[in-house]
C-alpha cells in the first residue's frame, strides 16, 4: 500500500556498463571505445601514441593467419639466487605467469609474413616488463639456431622496459652475449635480422640483441637506450635534448634505421624480407 496515494516505486540494481567496451590511452589519457582501437591495431586515434602490445597480438598482426607455429620448449625460469626483495622472485614469476598465461617473456616460432617464411621471437612487456632472463635467452638463441638450420630470415620484436633481469644475475647478463653470439652465426650464414622497437626497449635488451639488426625498425615516439633520461639527467647534472631517446631523435643520430607506423609495418618487413633475401 502506498502512502498518500503515492505509487510505491520498486528498487531496481543499477545497471553497470560491460568491462572492456572503453580503453584509456596511455599517451593522452582519453578513453576510446575499445572496437575502434581494435580497429586502428591499438593506436590512438586522437594523438597517435602506439599503445603496447602482448607478444600474441603483435604475431596475430604480423603473421599471416594460420601460418604460425610457436616453438614447442616449454621452458621456465629457476631462482638461483633465491631473490627475496619486495616480493620473492618465485612468486612474481608464478603472478606474471598466470597473469600473461605465458612460461616467460618471450614466445617464439615460425610463421610467414605475406608469404615470405620467418622465425620470429616477440617479447611481453606484461611479463615482468619484457625483461631478459635465462628462458627469454635461451628461447631466442634455439629459435635463431633453427632460423640457420632452415635458412629463413629471423624478426626479433622488442618491448623490454625491464633489460636484463636483475633477479638471476649474472645467468641473465650471460644471455647478451648468447643471444649476440647466435646471431653472429645468422650474419655467417647470411640470413638477415631485421630488429623491431616498440616502446620501451631498454637496458640489456638495446644493449644487445635489439640493436644488432641488419635493420632495425622502430615505432613513432618509442623509448630506446640503456638507463632512463631522469637517471642520466640526475647523474650528468644536465637538461637532456627535447625528445632524447625517441625514435625521431635516435633516427635524426643515425642508431635506427627507419620508423614505421603500426599499419604499416606489415607490408614494410615484406618488403625488407624481399630485399634482404639471399
Amino acid at each position: 500500500m502506498s502512502w498518500f496515494g503515492f505509487p510505491r516505486w520498486k528498487l531496481t540494481k543499477k545497471r553497470s556498463m560491460p568491462e572492456g567496451i572503453w580503453s584509456k590511452c596511455t599517451g593522452c589519457g582519453k578513453l576510446i571505445y575499445t572496437k575502434k582501437l581494435e580497429e586502428t591495431l591499438y593506436v590512438c586515434p586522437e594523438c597517435g601514441h602506439h599503445i603496447p602490445l602482448t607478444a600474441q597480438r603483435r604475431i596475430d598482426y604480423l603473421i599471416d593467419k594460420g601460418t604460425f607455429c610457436e616453438d614447442p620448449w616449454r621452458l621456465r625460469a629457476n631462482d638461483p639466487l633465491n631473490f627475496t626483495g619486495t616480493k620473492p622472485y618465485k612468486e612474481k614469476l608464478k603472478a606474471d605467469q598466470k597473469k600473461t598465461g605465458l612460461d616467460d617473456a618471450v614466445i617464439t616460432g615460425s610463421g610467414k609474413v605475406l608469404g615470405y617464411g620467418v622465425r620470429i621471437g616477440v617479447t611481453d612487456s606484461n611479463f615482468i616488463m619484457g625483461s631478459m632472463g635465462s628462458v627469454v635467452g635461451e628461447k631466442l638463441t634455439r629459435m635463431i639456431e633453427k632460423a640457420i638450420d632452415e635458412r629463413r630470415p629471423v624478426l626479433i620484436i622488442s618491448g623490454s622496459g625491464g633489460g636484463a633481469r636483475m633477479y638471476e644475475g649474472l645467468y641473465s647478463l650471460m644471455q647478451m652475449a648468447k643471444t649476440c653470439a647466435a646471431l653472429g652465426l645468422l650474419r655467417q650464414a647470411n640470413l638477415p635480422f631485421i630488429s623491431i622497437l616498440t616502446n620501451p626497449t631498454m637496458a640489456g635488451v638495446m644493449a644487445s640483441f635489439a640493436s644488432v639488426g641488419d635493420v632495425i625498425v622502430a615505432e613513432p615516439k618509442a623509448l630506446i637506450g640503456f638507463t632512463g633520461p631522469r637517471v642520466i639527467e640526475q647523474t650528468i647534472r644536465q637538461k637532456l635534448p627535447e625528445g632524447f631517446q625517441r625514435s625521431e631523435f635516435l633516427l635524426e643520430h643515425g642508431m635506427i634505421d627507419i620508423i614505421v607506423e603500426r599499419s604499416e609495418l606489415k607490408a614494410r618487413i615484406a618488403s625488407l624480407l624481399d630485399y634482404l633475401s639471399p
